[in-house]
């Protein structure tokens, strides 16, 4: 779930309760921070890393934590867990954010664990949110502690903790990753928001259409603090009739959010129908339609790796050896985005998506390996010339496999006539390459190589 106030810091406080324990006003709390789980139960999502039977909830249910990162977008429940385990565990709870405390803030918290333990033999977790907003410097004043078992170490980022949490703390914690809510998790928190009388929405006279609520879930990106927000804002802008009631249609969802309905279904006719158009247009070298489709994707909150995974197939389908860096670009577009996530992403798949617009065209590769595979589906796959085979092996040795091959390096221009097809191979040329962009060049080549077999001329270096 979302991120939201600090809990107390020990479970043994005889204090009255806690705002997020007791009946409210509500006046001035936000919705998402009202909603916060307060336990396992109420907890949402995230079924790989706390469901029923996993070892972070076995290790929380019996107060037997070790060192443990939590990594995942906003909004996805790193912080509520946190405080969750803050009102499990029998360890006293600190809770500190890396953007507003410093080191200094940390050692008061290690000498009064140091304290604790001491005199009341009692664990200290830190929990330090944005972990990655300290530098090594910073970090590297945490590791000794958490060696010596001072505190028990908790951190949450965003960011990937591979490139942002120094190496050594990483290896001594247990890394757990957080995924983004899905549209089905983040409906059904609104659903329990709207019915909950005590923290939610339960006490208003509100109708809220289907499609409002559908709406609010799919544009929220994972985040049930950003859906939760919408929601509040739009029962607000909800007119209250002569009954006292209201009735929250898709037209204030969409003010409440400010983004408006797209009638984007990712599995339905719309999703392939805009993937479709994206790909035709960068097939097409239009860099302006492909930004539009892709801004459609991105909006209506498209999967970025699918996206990405599509530009990767274009690359080769239909742009292949015309431009060879294409490739390699669209394969760092599946890393970056993974790594840095959105709404940054959206630069990353922009810059993509124009240099395979406006990259030379070739779909020569898509043509050859189907030729191939034609090739030996109708006629069967012949057997390898045997000085192609290999004569390492004991069998090759005794066969004497491969004793005719000649090494094209030991001949001029590293090239030499030889018989690399099987026999009986009726279909090639298979490559057929293009006057496209760097093709061009490998069409030169092939055709010197061509001229050189036949002795009309030598090969080129």
């Amino acid at each position: 779930m979302s991120e939201l106030s600090p809990p107390p810091h020990s479970l043994f406080m005889e204090d009255e309760p806690t705002p997020l324990e007791r009946p409210m006003s509500h006046s001035g709390v936000p919705l998402a921070a009202r909603m916060r789980p307060r336990t396992l139960e109420e907890f949402a999502g995230q079924s790989k890393v706390v469901g029923e039977g996993t070892l972070l909830r076995r290790a929380i249910e019996r107060d037997q934590l070790t060192y443990i990162l939590f990594w995942g977008p906003p909004g996805c429940g790193k912080s509520t867990l946190a405080r969750i385990i803050a009102h499990t565990t029998r360890a006293h709870f600190e809770d500190y954010s890396a953007i507003t405390s410093g080191v200094a803030d940390v050692r008061k918290v290690i000498e009064a664990a140091r304290e604790r333990r001491k005199k009341l033999d009692q664990k200290t977790i830190l929990f330090v949110d944005e972990i990655h907003r300290w530098n090594k410097a910073q970090q590297d004043a945490l590791l000794p502690h958490v060696e010596e078992g001072t505190i028990l170490l908790i951190g949450a980022t965003t960011e990937n903790p591979y490139f942002e949490v120094n190496a050594p703390l990483l290896s001594r914690s247990r890394l757990f990753r957080f995924e983004p809510l899905s549209p089905e998790e983040i409906y059904d928190l609104l659903q329990r928001a709207i019915k909950d009388t005590e923290r939610g929405l339960g006490n208003l006279s509100i109708t809220i259409d289907d499609d409002a609520l559908l709406h609010l879930a799919d544009i929220a990106g994972g985040d049930c603090r950003k859906a939760l927000t919408a929601l509040e804002a739009a029962v607000e802008a909800s007119p209250i009739d002569a009954n006292g009631e209201r009735h929250l249609t898709l037209e204030l969802a969409e003010e409440g959010a400010q983004i408006r309905a797209l009638g984007y279904d990712k599995s339905g006719d719309e999703h392939y129908d805009t993937a479709s158009a994206f790909i035709q247009s960068l097939r097409g070298s239009d860099a302006d339609a492909s930004l539009y489709w892709l801004a459609k994707m991105l909006q209506a909150g498209e999967d970025v790796k699918f996206i990405a995974r599509r530009l990767v197939i274009l690359a080769s389908e239909d742009i292949g050896c015309a431009d060879p860096m294409s490739l390699i670009l669209a394969t760092s577009t599946v890393q970056a985005v993974m790594m840095v996530g959105m709404p940054e992403a959206r630069l990353i798949l922009a810059q993509t998506t124009i240099h395979l617009a406006t990259a030379p065209k070739s779909n020569s590769a898509t043509l050859a390996i189907g030729k191939a595979l034609d090739e030996i589906r109708n006629y069967g796959a012949k057997p390898v010339p045997p000085h192609l085979c290999d004569g390492n092996s004991v069998t090759g040795r005794a066969l004497r496999k491969g004793r005719d091959y000649l090494y094209p390096h030991e001949f001029p221009n590293h090239h030499v006539e030889q018989q690399y097809l099987p026999d009986g191979v009726t279909g090639v040329p298979f490559y057929e390459p293009t006057e496209q962009g760097h093709e061009a060049k490998i069409k030169r080549r092939l055709e010197r190589l061509s001229s050189a077999e036949a002795g009309e001329g030598s090969s080129d270096a």
